[in-house]
């Protein structure tokens, strides 16, 4: 009997104009994915207050760009019914961008990222870095992913292949 391959699974990072936090999400986990041989899981990230198109802060550029990660090709999109739809769990960056997924049709598959941090900093909003100085990008950048670490450690009972 051979092993099912397992099915897609779809993750969504929500900030306010998907320039700063969720795009460090989204390159973070697929990092993190990639490391794990996980490539059945999709990931991706919107804004609530987005606008369609926009390039990755310079903040969030150069905090990926110090751990090694790309984000040159990334272009902001609001957050629609339709992503929140096609996502099996969101994952917001504030109490009130949670708010904003779940009156979007999210209520039951979102929640706040650092609900998944083990220890200091569960359950905390990762504050927006917009306009801050280099080491507030590195601090958000470092606080996302282990927030995502703890993520993945959780969904891997239900993930790993």
């Amino acid at each position: 009997m051979t092993k099912a391959e397992p099915t897609a699974y779809s993750i969504l990072f929500v900030c306010t104009g998907n320039t700063c936090r969720s795009p460090l999400a989204e390159v973070l986990a697929r990092m993190s994915l990639e490391r794990r041989g996980w490539s059945h899981v999709k990931v991706d990230s919107a804004g609530a207050a987005a606008a369609w198109d926009a390039p990755a802060s310079e903040g969030s550029l150069q905090a990926a760009a110090d751990v090694g990660l790309d984000l040159s090709g990334h272009r902001s999109q609001p957050l629609t019914r339709e992503l929140v739809a096609n996502a099996d769990i969101i994952l917001a960056m504030t109490p009130s961008l949670l708010l904003e997924v779940e009156t979007s049709g999210g209520e039951g598959k979102a929640s706040l990222l650092t609900e998944f941090i083990n220890g200091e900093g569960a359950g905390e909003p990762i504050p927006d870095p917009i306009g801050s100085p280099p080491d507030v990008y590195a601090e958000v950048r470092d606080q996302i992913s282990r927030a995502i670490e703890g993520l993945l450690d959780r969904l891997s009972a239900i993930l790993a292949p």
